[in-house]
């Protein structure tokens, strides 16, 4: 009996801008742009094949490589109340060279 891998979720187009929440702006995500990387929060359930997508209709971009992580949850505690902070997942975008993500608006 063999075994199939699942078939990847397909987003519809007017979904894409969903699948991204907002782009990364520290001090490593800004040192990674020089490498044409570019990091962004997105939708926990999203997969690699919708980030890709995603990126490349929202910017018009050729995108490369995309690399996911989940962070683990962090505990918030407010006084005597303990929780935990939203869940979100990163992924690092990596568009061919020579093109760029305008994150930063030109004046």
């Amino acid at each position: 009996m063999t075994t199939r891998r699942p078939e990847p979720t397909r987003i519809d187009s007017r979904d894409l801008p969903d699948v991204l929440h907002k782009p990364i702006i520290t001090e490593k995500a800004t040192r990674q742009m020089e490498q044409n990387k570019f990091v962004f929060d997105v939708a926990p359930k999203s997969t690699k094949i919708d980030i890709k997508a995603a990126v490349e209709n929202m910017f018009n971009i050729k995108v490369v490589r995309v690399d996911t992580y989940n962070p683990p949850r962090r505990k918030k505690r407010v006084g005597r109340f303990a929780g935990y902070k939203p869940h979100f997942k990163r992924a690092i975008v990596t568009v061919a060279a020579g093109q760029t993500i305008p994150i930063f608006p030109e004046p």
